[in-house]
């Protein structure tokens, strides 16, 4: 293989999951990561999976400077591009912020790969770009609008993509949008540890369960869904590290290509709990709370085009989330500041 892929952001909680399956395959992998939502131990944790550390520089993409050191040390085939702030709800209280760290930092990026002439790309994109959707499943052509800052400097980095390729056409880009990545390695080595309070359902509902939290809010019950509340396509890690994979393997052809990565399935913000219960062998308390303002009743992809164009689909269900991430739990009670 002895290809050299550069993972932006790749100590976070999918790309250190991405690094895991590169690293199987064969493929060198160099992640740049600046630590701001994320730990250096993951890289000893990806270690211990696979037995290989990834290279790894601790720098902001914004540092121009640094980047191109990075591309200068390593002659890089192509770039996996996570690196990125992704909290809806802080995306609207500091908007520039959001706006600065992904659309200039990813500026930076895609200025420093012309330079070094490495036109290939697989972009962290999200179901956010569809906003309220048009109709379900999703399908890649659906109108795009955002309801967030965050999910505006996902469709603007689209733009800016697509836009690049116009102006030049050695450019080689792959979008991919997630739905709702949760989950963890089945070996319980990484997960996602989020900072402070989690924002995502499955993070809170591990903490409620592991008694870290008094209980769930479930942030209305009166949506035109089967149980009244909110349905989303939840999506395994491993699966959506999986998707990666499958992109670098066939970004070959000049264009951008979009793919949709999720399940095609919604699960219910009340089916996720019962799933975890499941997981973790007792009840999960839980009240009913008021609806959250930009809040959807529901959204759920269709994958088919990723499946007929990357041979990728996914193969984990709801059962296996909740178990992956109740065992990520039970043994990193503290994240990855647990004691081992």
């Amino acid at each position: 293989m002895d290809k050299n892929i550069l993972v932006t952001g790749g100590a976070g909680y999918i790309g250190s999951h991405t690094c895991v399956e590169l690293i199987k395959l064969g493929y060198n992998v160099i992640v740049v990561d600046n630590l701001v939502n994320s730990n250096a131990v993951v890289l000893d944790r990806v270690k211990q999976i696979t037995g290989v550390k990834p290279k790894f520089y601790e720098a902001d993409i914004r540092d121009r400077e640094k980047l191109e050191k990075i591309f200068e040390e390593n002659e890089i085939d192509s770039v996996i591009h996570f690196a990125g702030l992704k909290a809806v709800g802080e995306s609207v209280k500091i908007p520039l912020a959001y706006y600065d760290n992904n659309i200039y930092g990813t500026i930076v990026l895609l200025e420093t790969m012309a330079k070094y002439n490495v036109k290939k790309i697989v972009f962290s994109s999200s179901a956010t770009v569809y906003g309220s959707p048009e109709r379900l499943p999703l399908t890649e052509d659906c109108r795009l609008s955002t309801t967030n800052p965050y999910g505006s400097t996902k469709l603007y980095l689209e733009g800016i993509l697509k836009d690049l390729y116009v102006a030049d056409k050695s450019w080689k880009v792959i979008l991919l949008r997630y739905f709702n990545p949760v989950g963890a390695h089945e070996s319980g080595l990484i997960g996602e540890d989020p900072k402070g309070i989690p924002n995502n359902l499955t993070p809170y509902i591990a903490k409620v369960a592991a008694g870290k939290l008094e209980k769930v809010n479930v942030f209305g019950n009166d949506y035109d869904t089967p149980d009244g509340t909110g349905v989303r396509d939840y999506i395994h890690v491993v699966d959506l590290a999986l998707g990666h994979v499958k992109a670098i393997e066939k970004i070959n052809d000049p264009g951008v290509y979009i793919y949709n990565l999720g399940t095609g399935i919604g699960y219910s913000v009340l089916d996720v709990i019962h799933a975890f219960e499941k997981a973790c062998g007792h009840p999960i308390p839980y009240v009913i709370a008021p609806r959250r303002p930009g809040d959807i009743a529901a959204c759920y992809a269709c994958a088919d085009k990723a499946e007929k164009e990357l041979g990728w689909k996914a193969t984990l269900g709801i059962d296996e989330m909740c178990a992956s991430l109740w065992n990520w739990q039970t043994r990193n009670p503290d994240g990855y500041n647990t004691k081992k």
